[in-house]
Parts: structure tokens; sequence; C-alpha cells
């Protein structure tokens, strides 16, 4: 039986609008953090560190970034404090449906908030960057928890197979996710500019969804997540996270074309196999959010349009190792146009969030996130060795590949 709380450290001595499946959020997100006020009491177990006690691409697609270092602290500013959350016991990965090279699984942690509190940066510090590919760290809110600490429960082991999202709920609200942050290689601690922060209410708790390449081996993981905490007290503007995925319809190429997996249907097929229903439904699904059918290319696309006002004040976005090049533009085609992300070079070594001059948008207005794959990225990528084309879709595997833009917002 697992445990649905978190141990908890010490430095000095060890203690513990649009709706879609929430598979569609097994991506990345550096765009959030967390803070809370330096007098408040730590229950035993949180590794507490306050502002008083601190220091006021190839475009090749790298593929050695399992042995990344974690991502270095940046300076406390004052009144924060940090809290870290570690998983309450090592879990060995494996492949949950016997096959395929990636298991995500979700660990319930407990930051104790006894009241509101500011979250105002996050980072990850992998206890095995040898296989975790990346991190994600998602808010349950306290009317959740006893669903979560269940679905805990139901699964030998620490956490749970959780494939797309947390599998809490049935959808997932793209356009206010919530994700309150995550870590890539590459990523370092994720801080909010002043006055803004994510609220994470009193009661609620954290899951971390760990994604494990099984390529890099089935060592086991010890790993954790770092929130910057401020007062709930505190006069800050609430941030949102707001996704745009887009199809993946890579086709093989001609010379492989006859293979096994070239077909569509087949690649399908195989994604369900490794992932399950709840891991291979967003390659279709995502056709409801973005209209249109399936249209092999290495270009896709998708546009979404603003249902509220909102104003944008950092970008991201997430490929897998076939990326070449991604790109967030708003209001696509009019004399408004504006590039809010441009990465004509993808580097998976190089996910974090972009600070941007701030950019409001109106009810009406679009955003349309435009991503390139290419097959010859398997000629030169060790974690393709052996592995012929296949038709590429939505998928949660290191091999497969995805399309997601990330917005960070407020909203008036």
């Amino acid at each position: 039986m697992s445990r649905s709380t978190s141990r908890r450290t010490s430095r000095r001595t060890s203690r513990p609008t649009s709706r879609l499946v929430a598979t569609v959020v097994a991506a990345l997100a550096l765009l959030l953090a967390g803070c809370s006020s330096a007098s408040e009491e730590h229950e035993a177990g949180h590794e507490a560190t306050d502002a008083s006690t601190a220091e006021a691409g190839t475009g090749t697609g790298h593929d050695d970034h399992a042995s990344v270092e974690p991502a270095a602290e940046v300076p406390l500013r004052r009144g924060e404090r940090r809290e870290t959350l570690t998983m309450p016991t090592a879990y060995t990965p494996s492949a949950p449906y016997g096959t395929g090279t990636d298991d995500y699984r979700c660990f319930l942690l407990d930051p104790g908030l006894e009241r509101d509190t500011w979250l105002t940066g996050t980072t990850v510090q992998p206890g095995n960057p040898e296989v975790v590919h990346h991190v994600i760290l998602f808010q349950v809110p306290a009317e959740q928890v006893a669903a979560a600490e269940e679905k805990d429960a139901q699964e030998d082991g620490e956490g749970w197979t959780c494939f797309g999202g947390t599998g809490l709920d049935a959808f997932q609200q793209v356009d206010d996710a919530a994700w309150i942050g995550a870590w890539a290689p590459g990523g370092e601690e994720s801080v909010r500019k002043p006055g803004y922060g994510v609220k994470l209410a009193e009661g609620s708790r954290i899951v971390m969804q760990v994604h494990y390449n099984l390529l890099a081996g089935t060592q086991p993981d010890t790993s954790a997540a770092q929130l910057r905490l401020a007062p709930g007290s505190r006069d800050l503007t609430e941030l949102h996270t707001m996704l745009l995925p887009a199809p993946v319809e890579l086709p093989c190429r001609a010379a492989y074309a006859d293979g096994p997996l070239c077909d569509r249907d087949a690649a399908m097929m195989d994604v369900l196999q490794r992932f399950g229903a709840e891991g291979s439904r967003t390659a279709n699904v995502l056709y409801l959010l973005c209209g249109g059918e399936p249209d092999p290319g290495q270009v896709q696309s998708c546009t979404r349009t603003v249902n509220e006002p909102i104003t944008i004040h950092a970008t991201g976005g997430h490929m897998h190792l076939l990326g070449r090049e991604i790109s967030v533009v708003t209001n696509p085609g009019t004399d408004r146009e504006k590039t809010v992300l441009d990465i004509p070079v993808w580097d998976f070594d190089d996910q974090g969030a972009r600070d941007i001059d701030p950019v409001s948008l109106q009810p009406g207005d679009t955003v349309k996130v435009t991503c390139r794959h290419t097959q010859s990225l398997r000629d030169q990528l060790p974690s393709f060795e052996g592995q012929p084309d296949r038709y590429v879709v939505w998928g949660e595997g290191t091999t497969d590949e995805m399309c997601l833009g990330m917005l960070q917002v407020s909203k008036p």
C-alpha cells in the first residue's frame, strides 16, 4: 500500500472555456513558482529555508539530457522561504503495461498549508537524473485530496500510474491548467517577477508527476519538489497557466514507408499498447480542440480563440527529440500579429520559460502554436538506435512527440 503524504527533510537531520482529455497535459511547464512567510512555523519534516539565512542548443535535439544536474537555486527575496517535499520512499520505475520504454508516476506530497499561500517559484531536485526525463507539479485542491489519497492507495508502491495528467479529472482545463511548475533538462529554478504568484489554497496538496525514461535504466529514484513560498496576505497578482497543444502527424520517410508502424492506425495501436487508454487518446482528441482532421506533414499548428481578457507574462514550448522549431503567435494574419515565442532551433536541453513584455488579449483574439518535426533526427540520436521510422503521433514517451505551447497569464 502506498503512502499519500510526503517525507519532510531537513538539511541538518533527515525527517520525514476549452476542456480537453487529461492526457494533453503530459508535457512540461517551466512557468510557475512559490513562497511563504519565514516567520510561519514549519511542521516536522519540511526542509525550510527562509530569506534570513539565504543570500538576499545544437539544433539536432540533445540525447544526453539524463545526466543534467539539478537546477541551481536563485537567492530568496525578502519574506520568502523554501519548502522541499521529497517522495516518501524510493520508487523503481518500470513499464506499467509491460511494454514500452516510459513510466509516468504521480506522487502525492503534502506542503502542510494551514492557510492560503502564494507560490512564487519552483524547482525540482531529480533524485536520479539518469532516469528522470521531466517532472510536472500540479495543485490538488482540498476537495480532491481524499480522491487522490484513494488513488494512491489503490496501487502497490509509491504513487500511481498517470500517463497524461494526474488522473484525478476526466477533463483538464487547458485554458486554466492545474500546473504550478515543472523541471526539464536545462531548467533553472523558476521564479516569478515581483508582484506575481500562484495561489495555493489552504489544505491543498501537490502532485509530482515524474516521467521516467527506461532507455536509461530502471534504477530507483527519490526526487523532490522545492516550493518558493510567500504569505497569502500579500497583495500579489495571480498567475494562471494556459496550454496550447497542437497535433503531431509525422509520416515515415519514403524509404521506410512500408514499415509495420508507418500506417497511422498501426501507430495509434502501438501508442495504446504502451500507454493504455488514458495515455493514447490525445492524438485524436486534439482535433476536437483544434478543428480539422489528421493531415500528415512535418509542420502542424493549432489556433485558439481567447474567451476572456488575459495578459501574457511568460511563454514556453515543449517538444521531444524529433522537434526542430516551435513558435507562438498572437492574432496571426492581422495587423496586430505579435510573436511571443520563437525557437527556430529546438534544443531539448533548454526548455525554460521566457519572460516577455506583457501582451494583453481580449475575447475574440487568437493564439496560434506551430511546430515542425523531422524524422531525419532518428539517424543522429542514440535513443533511436535500431528503431526504424514509424508514423509519429502525439505520445507520452521519450521517442514519441508532442507540440505544446505554454502561456503564463494574469486575468483582470
